[in-house]
């Protein structure tokens, strides 16, 4: 064997053939390069990305970008070839809001209506007969309640505490009464600690002694004002948002945060300067994620501000953007350097299309020996066909 077949290194079933054979003695495998005269040096593992008979194990693992080198003495650069990865748009973490664990939400206790309307009417009635039974009652309310003339004891100690008890009676019957609705809940506090929610609708009664605190948990939509925000690159953006959703905790809701609608607002405006900074707003000269993706921009947005609004009982289903565009001052430039990229864009496929066009012609012509063309006639025909070719493509714009 000669020394350059020696240096030549040898392929996968070749070596395995040479094993059965005993011909070939296991050892250190040397690196598998292609050579040629254009290119000294290309190894294969970075031209084939899942190999077998990889001894590295390097098949799977992202590769380094490579290096092509030329021919020395050449004077041309080294170029470095780079394979397209997409952009991911990871979110950074972020530390949750802690909120007081004791406010967990629970069921009210309350009664019916009927019970706080009988206890006010017997409160009412327990009034009458103390002012009866001091000879006090009007001659009037005597009619009306059916009662005998009785000429009473006075106002004493006795009348007056039977007075108060049937007073307190009445008040705490009729005072607690309450009317639910459908789509609003109760947060009940006592002297500043929860003591629970009510979801019920219609007449009911309600310790008169409980603060409450009404919530609205109907599904809602807001639309936002135009915000401001920038891109990946720094381009100053203005962005309407449309948000829906609807308090899921009450007591959270109204407890945890002084304002949760406010608290919403601010959240929205945050997220959105956070999130539409991870994508430039147009992609001009190349392919890749941008802000004009409004589904992909929603949906990252949804996730990022139910994240943040979940710490106040606040449920966010979506929140899409109706309306991304560049701010005032910076329109009119980004403007120009879009038609321009659009056009640039076109006139690139258009070129490719008549390269293609003219190679496909020039090729079906000689191969069906139509035709039989040396160099400089070859040369004139590619010409005079990519002259007819774009013109035509110009004439259909």
């Amino acid at each position: 064997m000669s020394a350059t077949a020696a240096s030549q290194p040898q392929s996968p079933r070749s070596r395995r053939s040479a094993q059965a054979d005993g011909a070939f003695e296991p050892g250190p495998r040397p690196p598998r390069v292609i050579q040629s005269e254009a290119t000294t040096e290309i190894p294969v593992h970075l031209l084939f990305r899942d190999d077998p008979d990889d001894p590295d194990g390097a098949a799977g693992v992202p590769l380094a970008p490579a290096v092509v080198r030329r021919r020395q003495g050449s004077g041309e650069q080294p170029r470095v070839t780079r394979r397209s990865t997409p952009y991911v748009t990871a979110p950074v973490a972020r530390p949750v809001p802690d909120v007081d664990p004791a406010l967990v939400a629970r069921r009210a206790r309350v009664l019916p209506g009927l019970a706080g309307v009988l206890g006010g009417c017997a409160g009412v009635a327990g009034c009458a007969l103390s002012l009866w039974w001091a000879g006090v009652l009007p001659e009037p309310a005597l009619r009306v309640t059916g009662l005998p003339w009785y000429e009473g004891a006075g106002l004493g100690a006795a009348q007056w505490a039977s007075l108060a008890g049937s007073g307190a009676v009445g008040l705490f019957g009729f005072g607690g009464l309450a009317r639910g609705r459908v789509g609003r809940a109760w947060v009940l506090t006592l002297f500043g600690r929860y003591r629970g929610t009510v979801r019920r609708t219609g007449l009911m009664w309600v310790n008169p002694l409980l603060l409450r605190r009404r919530v609205d948990v109907r599904l809602r939509h807001w639309r936002s004002e135009p915000m401001p925000a920038v891109d990946r690159g720094g381009v100053a953006l203005r962005v309407v948002l449309l948000v829906v959703w609807r308090v899921k905790d009450p007591a959270r809701a109204s407890l945890a945060v002084e304002d949760h609608q406010e608290y919403l607002r601010e959240c929205v405006e945050a997220t959105t300067a956070r999130v539409l900074s991870r994508l430039p707003a147009d992609a001009f000269h190349e392919d890749g994620p941008t802000l004009r993706d409004a589904d992909a921009v929603g949906a990252a947005l949804t996730r990022a501000l139910a994240a943040d609004a979940e710490a106040v009982g606040v449920e966010v289903f979506s929140a899409q953007p109706t309306r991304i565009e560049y701010a005032p001052e910076v329109a009119a430039v980004m403007q120009r350097r879009r038609v321009a990229a659009l056009d640039a864009r076109h006139r690139d496929t258009v070129l490719t299309s008549v390269v293609d066009s003219v190679e496909d012609t020039v090729t079906r012509l000689t191969t069906r020996g139509l035709v039989e063309l040396d160099d400089y006639e070859r040369k004139a025909l590619v010409k005079d066909l990519t002259v007819a070719f774009y013109t035509g493509h110009g004439e259909h714009r």
